[in-house]
């Protein structure tokens, strides 16, 4: 089943830090699970166009929302507090012909 997961992280004033800090581990965690096509997209969400990133849109493939919690127990961004307001929402793609998604560089 398709998830989406909208993440906004906190708001605090060492926000950003910690995404910078988290980052590399979480990126390392997701490609596999992308390769495995639990993640179908990550979008990173920008305070403003060329921004910071202030939170993330993440669409999973999992088979339930136990296990999307569970994903998400998991991710660096949770463990190392990142993410602050997350909420799931049960989903399912339509059937249409998409362009490809954009490479490694827009990764959230």
């Amino acid at each position: 089943m398709v998830f989406v997961v909208i993440a906004h992280d906190g708001m605090d004033a060492g926000a950003l830090q910690r995404r910078s800090t988290a980052r590399p581990r979480h990126m390392e965690r997701v490609e596999p699970c992308a390769r495995r096509g639990e993640l179908l997209a990550g979008i990173a969400l920008l305070d403003r166009p060329d921004g910071n990133m202030v939170g993330s849109v993440v669409v999973l493939d999992l088979p339930d929302e136990a296990a999307v919690r569970a994903w998400l127990a998991q991710d660096p961004y949770t463990q190392e507090g990142v993410w602050k307001n997350v909420t799931i929402h049960p989903g399912r793609v339509a059937q249409l012909p998409y362009k490809p998604l954009v490479g490694p560089q827009t990764a959230a």
